[in-house]
Formats: structure tokens, sequence, C-alpha cells
């Protein structure tokens, strides 16, 4: 190979690496929290220490129709990415789908939102075959959402305030039918505003 070449990748493999690390690292406190004493996958979560503004990027309902978080103002929503691909993903959504089923949907909502790059097209024919044709999937298949959360790694869940603002994250698997998910989703719900 010669040196010209070798440069150009080397410089190409630097700026990717920064890219991703700089992506990892989004918001203050987006590392993720494994010391090494969870007890629990709920343990995973990280709870920032203030929140954070999410800036406006549209992804798609089951119509095709354009979505985006303004419009679930006044609750608390739990953002999960995830793909048909991702074995973990896959895991977590009968849980997420009970979950869900836990609370009035007019203070907290589950928005799973599939980065398949086929959608719909994709995602229901996997969901059917899973037995979860109710299941609400949304779609970003343009992978828009990617410039609101680091998504470096999937499943990752990020949950947001009323007022629309992120307050905790996780990016892993996470037991979403462990009773302390539900103590966790109702202590965000139960926050004054």
């Amino acid at each position: 190979m010669n040196k010209s070449l070798a440069k150009v990748l080397t410089v190409t493999l630097l700026a990717l690496t920064s890219l991703s690390i700089n992506t990892a690292m989004a918001y203050p406190g987006m590392q993720k929290k494994d010391n090494g004493t969870a007890q629990s996958s709920i343990d995973l979560i990280n709870v920032l220490p203030e929140t954070y503004p999410i800036d406006v990027v549209a992804f798609s309902d089951a119509n095709g129709k354009p979505v985006d978080f303004s419009q679930y103002r006044g609750k608390v929503i739990m953002v999960n990415m995830w793909a048909t691909w991702c074995p973990p993903c896959v895991r977590e959504l009968p849980a997420i789908k009970r979950l869900a089923s836990k609370f009035d949907k007019a203070q907290f909502e589950i928005l799973p939102i599939s980065i398949d790059l086929d959608g719909k097209k994709q995602v229901e024919p996997f969901l059917k075959e899973l037995g979860m044709e109710d299941f609400t999937s949304y779609y970003d298949e343009k992978q828009q959402l990617g410039q609101v959360f680091p998504l470096d790694t999937i499943p990752a869940t990020f949950i947001l305030n009323r007022e629309g603002e992120l307050i905790a994250f996780v990016r892993t698997f996470v037991d979403w039918d462990d009773e302390k998910a539900v103590e966790l989703i109702q202590s965000f719900i139960d926050k004054p505003l």
C-alpha cells in the first residue's frame, strides 16, 4: 500500500473514531453507567443531573405521517430505539408493550422507533411473526434521530419529561418487567412541573 493511501485511511479511521466518541457523548452525563454493581438492569438507567432540551426531528408513524416529540408535550415519553436485526431489541419488545399498559396514556407514552431502513415494510411482517401485530411502532428510516440521540448502540431508550427535555437514558437491554422500572417511570410522572 502506498504511503498516501495509508495516510488517507489513517485520517479517515481517526475521524470516524472521533465522530463516534462525540456522538456517544452528545449530552453531559451520557457516558454509560456501569460500575459493576448493578443489581438489576434498571440500575443501568442514567438519570441525568439536569434536563436537556431535545431538538425537534421528525420520524413517522405507521401511516407514514410525520411525528415529532412536541406532539407529546404534557406526557412523560419513553423513546425506545430498536431494529429487527438486533436480538436484545427484539427481546425487549414484549416487556415494553406490557410496561405501556401499566400507565395512563394521558400521562405516559412509549414510542418504540425502528431504525430499520425499510421501515414499515420490514417491521410489520416481523411483528406479525412475533405475534405482536397490535404493537405500535414508529419509524426512522432516514435515521434522523441520530442527530438528537447518540445511537452508537441499540437498544437505546431515552426518557423525556413533560416539557420534552431529556431526563434519563439507557443504552443497553433493560428488563422492563422489573418492578423497579414501573417505580422509576412513576417517579418521573409524579415529579411536579
